[in-house]
Order: structure tokens, then sequence, then C-alpha cells
């Protein structure tokens, strides 16, 4: 099983749905001052917890800057025994330019 990998217009109808457990895996402080509604600010703090609680079936959302290091985390969170697990192609930036509009 793989990660997939989404562009901003495809995975913005899904967010407003709360289709995904959408995942921030930026900074805390960068997380602090702006972050996709709703998601969650995934960390190596609090991974293992989310891996144990989170229903493997659900539908996860990975998010970084520009959706460079979103893909690592995907891979791993299906290595771990997720298995719809997407990387927002431009993160948390296309998102922000997409919603500025």
């Amino acid at each position: 099983m793989e990660f997939q990998r989404i562009d901003i217009n495809t995975a913005i109808p899904r967010i407003d749905k709360d289709d995904f457990i959408v995942v921030d895996i930026r900074d805390r402080e960068s997380f602090l001052l702006g972050h996709i509604n709703g998601s969650i600010n995934l960390s190596n703090r609090n991974m293992n917890d989310f891996i144990l609680n989170t229903q493997k079936e659900k539908s996860i959302l990975v998010c970084c800057y520009h959706g460079n290091s979103s893909q690592s985390v995907a891979k791993f969170l299906v290595s771990s025994g997720f298995n719809d697990v997407y990387s927002l192609d431009g993160g948390y930036e296309a998102w922000k330019n997409k919603k500025d509009k």
C-alpha cells in the first residue's frame, strides 16, 4: 500500500466536508500562527498516541509547509497500518493561497 498525492483543488472540497483527518506536521509556532481548520499538529511528541488512537480506515491528509516533508510522514503512516493516506501537494502554503483568494 502506498500513500497518494493530492492537489489543493481536489483536497479543499474533501477538507470542507470533514472527509479527512488533517494532520499538520509543521512546527508548533507555525501551526499556532495559522492552520487548516480542524487540523491536528502532529509531531514526534504525539505521533505514537495518534497511531494508537486513530482508526486505521480513516482518510488521513498530511500537510507540511510546501508538500515535501509530508510525503515521508505519509509513507510512515501507511507503514503504521493506515490505508488511505494523502500528502497535500503545495502544503499549507497552497491551502493558504487558495483560501486567501
